[in-house]
């Protein structure tokens, strides 16, 4: 506690005892330091035994000393004059110089205890300070040459160790600290300065107040005055002792130093006692050597491809290495040049995340409470976050050696460099795996689609070029052919008879789509599709060498039990393999859960069908209107050759149905997490399936569901002018333009695939920005350069684990965009291509700047997702070849070139009268026919029925028989074409390719000689054999299991 200036002394030095421990009299503090050093330097010199004993007497002096302290404390100081007072403890030598006395405030981690407060001096105690305070504690650190315990010695084994550190045990570094004191023990000092030098520190620092150890998570709280704030204070102090038990190191930000007043921050530091302990449990491998094999060549194309490459100290920010798991009785084996530095920082956040999950906080309602996140759904503490390296804008500064998050920023998430290549092994080292094989996987996804996008837009540029010397659209246009042919009504009784040219324009815009070009686009995407999944299983098997994930069966943090799970199961079952008792939950206490998330997802998809159903109402109801309001404006006369009530109703209908689309998906998104929680799933990867299988099934209908009703219903059961069908028997069916469907199908896909790229992309990039900067608004500064980093990172918006999860299922819904109905729009690949530009760098930017940093994960591969991309590749050549067959008007074309023309110089001249059946107005029910009397006798519909004076009249002809035949065969011919060119490419194609394997051999073979070289080497030390000799017997045996083989 701080003295004021100017405060005098009232006697002799009454508390500077309370300072030092074995403190002499007259010493300054460094001398006392550097006194205690050689002391402490001396007794390692010394022998053994005595050695631990001299460590035993002083721990025992120091307890003593401190609780004679403290019961001191607590009484009036008399006679402070005296130097013979209450306050002498025997060890110390009473002063004969009267000294400064000290502020007696406690160590950081001991002002964070759970024991009752010191109380403070009296005034006549207290002096002014006259320079910083320098106080030594005591604190052991494991050795790094545990790997040379003897085989007598009783200490706990490994696997006992690993199965404490998997339950979460808060005793276990306790355990692991008594083993270390065994072998050595190392003294250490902390500098505390005083208050003026606290806040002097750079308010950018990533480290505790001594400068020296690195905060590698944070948690924050506000005190509330709600009638729970007692248990959420009594639930953060069982907390943090049990975090300090396991090892981890504390330090709390008091709320009157941070910018709003009243947020606690408690900033965390894992040791490298606790780094080593919980590498080996989670199987991190660390670099053991530098590799000898060289990096892979690029293509012959890396000159041609310069401008687009990063800098080689970007793109490999590390060298490669061979690499083995972590092993803390190994240490020697591994490359360990600086422990502060060893394990990168995404390491680092994710097993101080494995311990906070698993850290208990106490029993309620008889249950033991335990890990993080329930106490931030409690709302114990507002938030639990990693930290940034630093600011983004600038690099870093000491004692910071680098700034990762500077160097992304600069070479990654500005837009200016959307043409170059991804700092991939830097964004994994920074943002762990998971994160880094999606962008990965979105970099390859979006390289994969510059070819179709070329494909697609050469069709297109086909289509233009042969829109006017189109034959079908010539006939329309043609006022001697279009202009004679008079259509029949398409509503009852409002609407009136129509002339075929009317629909000139649209018959040409639907050519750009509906032409050769379009089989060939069809065939072609099915067939890049199977390259695109082919290539990516190849990139992925290379990845997962690069990044040493290939024994990498699963993330062991998604295999391991969810909290939640273990908090509410009541049962225990015998798990086979490991031969242990684990928590069972019993099926039928699942059941009703299952049973309410299918009929859950079962309602939205049937609200998402109501819906699409409303839609189509709207625009059978509002068709007659725009048609009726169009004829009776003579002002609207220009207007209606270019904007026609087909095309009014179309767009219209588009935009609203996109509108409900963003509504349902809104609702569905919390609903089905919830749903998916209140299953209780046993693991994170059950957690993250059952989500998924939900989203995206929801997402499937919701998105997809327009385009089906146009492609493949629309205009298909619409009946004839005598007899049509009804909707509710009130609205009668939408009707095809006499071009087709397939303009609508490009106009609901452009609309809907459009909006919802353009709006996911404002919305991930305003929705974080406005909301960080009302969280700035709220602080004093109202400026991040002024606020430490701490605050300056929880001011940020939250990623959240589900953040990866819906970057996934955007990318996936427009796969299906670009894969599912790519017939009808060619340009599909290339509206995906130009938003995944942006898309990378808008993801970029957010993770980089505007989210806090999220919690490294593993991950080998993109998980459920690659098989929700190979179902929808398979579905999709289905669904394009059904576009090409029954939504375009190519196999009518086709059977009429080559059964009916009778015109050899122009083979179609005549289709679009042969594709037009006769209708007698006369035969017209009453409450149909428009009202209006005209000349003409018949009318035109789109259909291949008789004519009214044929015996069979309005019956199905044999030209429609004929070209359902042609579009079943084509179906079939396609289908098994596409089929068998993909399975023949995934038979050709390796999952990993032969550099790769040649490449895993060989780290294997140097990896298991790199292992056996260390045990020989540590069996010798071990048993003091001659080296000599100790060589000449293991040739020997060697000899004799190589004779051995060769028997065989």
């Amino acid at each position: 506690m701080a003295v004021p200036e100017g405060g005098a002394p009232a006697g002799p030095e009454v508390g500077s005892r309370d300072e030092g421990r074995g403190k002499r009299w007259g010493d300054s503090d460094l001398q006392q330091a550097k006194r205690k050093r050689r002391e402490s330097k001396s007794r390692k010199d010394s022998g053994k035994e005595g050695w631990r004993r001299d460590l035993y007497w002083e721990a025992y002096t120091e307890r003593a000393e401190r609780r004679y302290r403290e019961r001191s404390v607590k009484r009036k100081v008399k006679d402070a004059e005296s130097p013979d007072d209450k306050w002498t403890f025997p060890l110390e030598r009473k002063a004969k110089v009267p000294t400064i006395q000290k502020a007696s405030e406690e160590s950081e981690e001991e002002s964070e205890d759970s024991g009752p407060e010191k109380p403070e001096l009296p005034k006549q105690a207290r002096l002014p300070l006259p320079r910083p305070r320098i106080r030594f504690s005591f604190a052991s650190r494991l050795s790094r040459r545990w790997s040379q315990w003897s085989a007598t010695d009783t200490r706990p084994r490994d696997s006992v160790i690993n199965e404490l550190a998997k339950m979460g045990d808060p005793d276990l570094l306790e355990m692991v600290e008594q083993e270390g004191r065994r072998n050595s023990r190392e003294f250490i000092y902390s500098v505390e300065t005083s208050d003026f030098q606290k806040r002097a520190q750079s308010k950018d620092s990533v480290f505790f107040r001594d400068g020296v150890r690195q905060i590698d998570f944070v948690l924050s709280y506000v005190d509330d005055i709600k009638k729970d704030a007692e248990i959420k204070a009594e639930r953060r102090k069982e907390f943090e002792q049990n975090l300090r038990k396991t090892g981890l190191e504390l330090e709390i930000e008091d709320k009157r130093d941070s910018e709003d007043g009243r947020t606690y921050f408690v900033k965390i530091h894992a040791p490298w006692e606790v780094l080593v302990t919980y590498a080996e449990v989670l199987g991190i491998k660390m670099p053991v050597k530098e590799s000898d094999i060289p990096r892979t060549e690029n293509s012959p194309l890396r000159y041609m491809l310069g401008p687009v490459r990063l800098p080689q100290e970007v793109k490999f920010p590390r060298p490669e290495y061979f690499t083995a798991q972590f092993s803390r009785h190994r240490q020697e084996l591994f490359l360990i040049e600086d422990e502060a530095t060893f394990f990168p920082s995404s390491s680092r956040n994710r097993i101080v995340y494995y311990i906070l999950s698993r850290c208990p906080f106490g029993v309620e309602d008889g249950k033991k409470r335990f890990g993080i996140d329930r106490l931030l759904t409690s709302n114990t503490y507002s938030s639990a976050y990693p930290l940034h390296d630093g600011q983004y804008w600038k690099p870093a500064e000491p004692p910071s050696t680098v700034n990762e998050r500077y160097t992304l920023y600069q070479n990654w998430a500005r837009f200016s460099y959307f043409y170059k290549e991804q700092p991939l092994d830097l964004i994994k080292d920074y943002f762990g795996e998971k994160i880094g094989i999606y962008f990965v996987f979105l970099g390859f996804y979006t390289e994969m689609l510059l070819i179709a996008a070329v494909v697609g837009l050469a069709c297109l540029i086909y289509g233009i070029l042969l829109m006017d010397s189109n034959q079908t659209s010539t006939d329309i246009c043609d006022p001697e052919i279009g202009g004679q042919l008079i259509m029949c009504p398409l509503c009852d009784q409002v609407c009136d008879y129509w002339r075929l040219n009317s629909t000139c324009l649209s018959s040409k815009l639907s050519h750009l789509f509906d032409n050769e070009s379009t089989v060939f686009f069809a065939i072609f995407m099915g067939i890049w599709v199977t390259l695109f999944l082919e290539f990516w299983k190849q990139r992925q098997a290379r990845l997962e060498y690069e990044w040493d994930l290939v024994d990498f069966e699963e993330e062991q943090q998604q295999l391991q039990l969810r909290p939640e799970f273990e908090a509410m199961c009541k049962h225990r079952k015998m798990n086979p393999v490991t031969k242990e008792l684990e928590p069972y939950m019993p099926l039928w206490n699942r059941i009703p859960w299952y049973f309410l998330s299918g009929a859950t997802v079962t309602f939205w998809m049937a609200l998402v069908v109501s819906s699409m159903v409303a839609v189509i109402v709207y625009r059978l109801s509002v068709f007659a209107t725009f048609a009726s309001f169009m004829e009776s404006e003579a002002t609207l006369q220009h207007v209606k050759v270019y904007f026609t009530p087909q095309l009014a109703t179309s767009l219209s209908g588009s935009c609203l149905n996109f509108i409900v689309i963003l509504i349902l998906n809104f609702f569905y998104e919390k609903i089905s997490a919830w749903i998916t929680k209140m299953e209780i799933p046993r693991t994170y990867q059950e957690y993250e399936s059952s989500l998924t299988l939900k989203m995206f099934l929801f997402q499937f209908v919701n998105y997809y569901s327009s385009c089906f009703y146009v492609a493949f219903f629309k205009g298909k059961f619409v009946g004839y002018p005598g007899k049509y069908t009804y909707l509710f028997n009130v609205w009668r069916s939408e009707e095809c333009d006499p071009g087709g469907c397939l303009i609508e199908l490009t106009t609901q896909m452009t609309i809907v695939m459009t909006g919802k790229q353009i709006f996911g992309n404002i919305k991930e990039a305003i929705y974080p920005l406005v909301f960080n900067w009302w969280r700035r608004r709220k602080a004093r500064t109202n400026s991040e350069k002024l606020y430490s980093r701490w605050e300056q990172d929880h001011d940020l918006e939250t990623f959240g684990q589900l953040g990866l999860f819906y970057e996934y299922l955007e990318t996936v819904i427009q796969f299906g965009f670009v894969t599912l109905f790519v017939a009808s729009f060619p340009l599909a690949p290339l509206l995906a291509l130009l938003n995944n530009i942006i898309e990378i760098r808008v993801d970029a930017w957010k993770l980089t700047t505007q989210y806090r940093r999220p919690v490294a994960a593993k991950a080998h591969s993109i998980g459920v997702w690659q098989d929700i991309l190979y179902g929808m590749a398979v579905v999709s050549v289905a669904t394009n070849a059904f576009i090409v067959a029954f939504t375009s008007d190519i196999i009518p074309r086709l059977v009429y070139y080559y059964a009916y023309s009778t015109n050899i110089t122009h083979p179609l001249k005549g289709y679009v009268n042969n594709s037009l059946s006769v209708f007698l107005i006369a035969d017209f029910p009453n409450h149909t026919a428009p009202s209006e009397k005209r000349e003409f006798t018949t009318c035109r519909y789109r259909d291949y029925r008789n004519p009214p004076e044929d015996e069979d009249k309005y019956i199905h002809n044999m030209q429609f028989w004929h070209v359902l035949a042609a579009r079943m065969t084509f179906i079939i011919v396609m289908e098994h074409i596409v089929f068998l060119v993909k399975f023949l490419l995934a038979w050709m194609i390796p999952d990993v390719p032969k550099d790769v394997e040649e490449r895993l051999k060989r780290e294997k073979l140097m990896t298991v000689k790199i292992l056996h070289d260390f045990e020989l080497k540590k069996l010798k030390e071990n048993l003091g054999i001659n080296s000599d000799l100790f060589s000449k017997q293991v040739m020997m045996e060697e000899s004799k299991v190589q004779l051995a083989k060769s028997t065989i």
